[in-house]
């Protein structure tokens, strides 16, 4: 499958054919849009590496903002990734930075849903500093074509009795938000990313991409907005 026969499954289906990730109602909650870039002069090195600090500064913006989520990042030059040697590459190489998925931020314990019926394809507790911590990949039909759906930084809990091939349905209780120990040491929040090949990974695909190779895991990893349908209410 390709982006533009992706996009096009995608602007087929009815409205209501996407399940919401997350519970969020517009009308009466708030969404904020939160920028981990250099742009962001807040998060100094200091509150990066601190995962407490990390913590604090992000319930902090969403307390200030009155807000129950915190959303962003895909396609997003970040600094933050400058916490863990996960990111660096291969020595000579440049360190990865640019995001491929999107981001909810929350509390821990925050209820994830399935956006669309599908299987499980795989699933792991990538547990290094800066790893997406408890990961769910699932597999998805699109026509005769398929695609996946990764969730990371979940709760551990989430993944101990699951089972590879398990079917999910479209809005069926997939994971929770994990706490900084179990989610790869991040302040509580949901990676949600797209994959059109993974490539034959398993329990894991690229987050983050260096600059060098954005044309090809862009192509792949298409904006995970096209599903959330949420970056309208952000603020």
């Amino acid at each position: 499958m390709n982006t533009t026969i992706f996009k096009e499954w995608l602007q087929s289906l009815p409205a209501t054919a996407i399940h919401p990730v997350v519970s969020f109602n517009p009308q009466h909650q708030r969404m904020v849009k939160m920028d981990f870039t250099e742009a962001n002069t807040g998060l100094t090195a200091e509150v990066i590496e601190d995962t407490g600090r990390f913590a604090e500064f992000v319930s902090g913006l969403l307390a200030r903002h009155g807000a129950e989520f915190g959303i962003g990042g895909y396609a997003e030059n970040r600094t933050v990734y400058s916490r863990s040697r996960v990111f660096d590459g291969i020595p000579g190489s440049m360190p990865r930075r640019l995001h491929l998925g999107m981001d909810i931020w929350g509390k821990a314990g925050t209820a994830v849903f399935a956006p669309f019926k599908g299987m499980v394809h795989s699933f792991a507790f990538n547990n290094r500093l800066g790893d997406y911590g408890a990961t769910i990949i699932l597999r998805h039909a699109a026509g005769d074509q398929h695609f996946y759906s990764l969730y990371g930084h979940l709760s551990l809990r989430d993944i101990e009795s699951l089972e590879e091939g398990r079917e999910i349905e479209a809005g069926q209780l997939l994971a929770h938000f994990g706490s900084p120990d179990e989610n790869g040491h991040w302040p509580p929040h949901l990676h949600f990313q797209l994959i059109l090949d993974m490539e034959g990974k398993k329990g894991d695909y690229p987050g983050v991409c260096a600059v060098p190779d954005q044309e090809h895991y862009l192509q792949n990893c298409p904006d995970p907005d096209l599903v959330l349908q949420l970056m309208q209410y952000a603020q």
